[in-house]
């Protein structure tokens, strides 16, 4: 054996034998709830937050909402969304047609990330991306048990579940920029507002 594969051989062997993978670094969570922390690190994002006991308490809160800021009574649901599932007896308008700049839109959020305050939407069909980006307002529904602590959790979760998506998307409060003059603007595009729904159970 000449020098050269000696030398080649020797690095071969130390490069298979590797080194031990210090342990992941994760930040304590304070909240010992993970709704709390979410709804907590939600509101720090501009975003609006209020618990529901049960899901059909849903479109009473929408028009609640929707009172609130002034608008007007349509709220746009996404090909998910059954128009059936609740009892939409508050006089609210429910649309099909893609919500558009001045448009209230409701999304399901299949998870959120108690860490960052961060909704996470798995897009298809069904579910379409736009819902996320177009709407002035999102009135985001959640399940407190949905809520998890970070991210690598919810795609744990998704994989387990065989749900992991091609395209996921990421939202953490209104939208913002700050690509003028380095000053944040919040709600430069959709969604401009957004209310979070989180339901007990």
């Amino acid at each position: 054996m000449s020098s050269r594969d000696d030398i080649l051989s020797t690095i071969r062997m130390r490069r298979s034998a590797g080194l031990p993978r210090p342990p992941r670094y994760a930040a304590r969570l304070v909240a010992d709830d993970l709704s709390v922390r979410f709804a907590e690190r939600a509101m720090a994002e501009a975003a609006e937050v209020r618990f529901l006991d049960r899901l059909d308490e849903v479109p009473a809160a929408v028009a609640h909402i929707l009172r609130a800021r002034n608008l007007a009574a349509p709220i746009h649901l996404p090909p998910d969304v059954r128009m059936d599932v609740w009892s939409w007896d508050t006089g609210i308008i429910r649309e099909r047609t893609l919500p558009e700049p001045d448009d209230a839109a409701l999304a399901i959020a299949p998870f959120a990330i108690a860490e960052t305050g961060t909704l996470v939407y798995s897009s298809s069909a069904s579910a379409p991306a736009s819902w996320h980006f177009r709407p002035g307002l999102e009135i985001a529904v959640v399940a407190a048990a949905n809520i998890l602590p970070r991210f690598e959790d919810v795609l744990t979760r998704m994989k387990n579940n065989g749900a992991l998506a091609t395209t996921i998307n990421l939202v953490t409060g209104p939208s913002r920029t700050g690509d003028i003059e380095q000053t944040l603007e919040l709600g430069a595009h959709g969604p401009k507002a957004l209310s979070i729904l989180v339901v007990k159970s």
